[in-house]
C-alpha cells in the first residue's frame, strides 16, 4: 500500500489489547486483521460501540477504508482499542473534531486492567482462610 493513500492513523489501547487504525482512500470497507468487521466482531453491540466516534463526529467514511491491525486481549478489549484508535485517527484527519470526541470520552484510554496476583495468595484479592487454631 502506497504511503500517499494513508489519510490518518491512530493507535488505541484497552486492557491488554492494542489496535493500529489507518484511514485509507477507498470505498468504505472495514477490515480488521484482513477480515471483514462483521465476521471478526459478530456482536452488533460491540460494532456500534467501536463506530461511536464516527457517529459523534459525523465524519463521512464513504470514500475511506478503515484498516485495523488488532492484537492482544479478547474481542471486547479489541473493540475498545479500535474505538480509541479510530478516535485518534479522526482527530489527526480533522482537528476540529477533537472537542466533540474528547467530551464523549472517545479519546480517553480506559485504564481498567486485570489486577496482578499477589505472591503467597491464591489470587489478586482472595486470601487464604484465617485459622485461629
Amino acid at each position: 500500500m502506497a504511503k500517499e493513500n494513508i489519510i490518518a492513523s491512530g493507535t488505541g489501547r484497552r486492557k491488554t489489547a492494542v489496535a493500529y487504525v489507518k484511514l485509507v482512500k477507498g470505498e468504505g470497507k472495514w477490515l480488521v486483521n484482513k477480515t471483514e468487521l462483521a465476521a471478526y466482531i459478530p456482536s452488533e453491540a460491540l460494532q456500534a460501540y467501536l463506530k461511536q466516534p464516527i457517529a459523534i463526529s459525523g465524519y463521512d467514511l464513504s470514500a475511506v477504508d478503515v484498516l485495523v491491525f488488532a492484537k492482544g486481549g479478547g474481542i471486547s478489549g479489541q473493540a475498545g482499542a479500535i474505538r480509541h484508535g479510530l478516535a485518534r485517527a479522526l482527530c489527526e484527519a480533522d482537528a476540529g473534531l477533537r472537542a466533540a470526541l474528547k467530551k464523549a470520552g472517545c479519546l480517553t484510554r480506559d485504564s481498567r486492567m486485570k489486577e496482578r496476583k499477589k505472591p503467597g495468595q491464591p489470587g489478586a484479592r482472595k486470601r487464604f482462610q484465617f485459622s485461629k487454631r
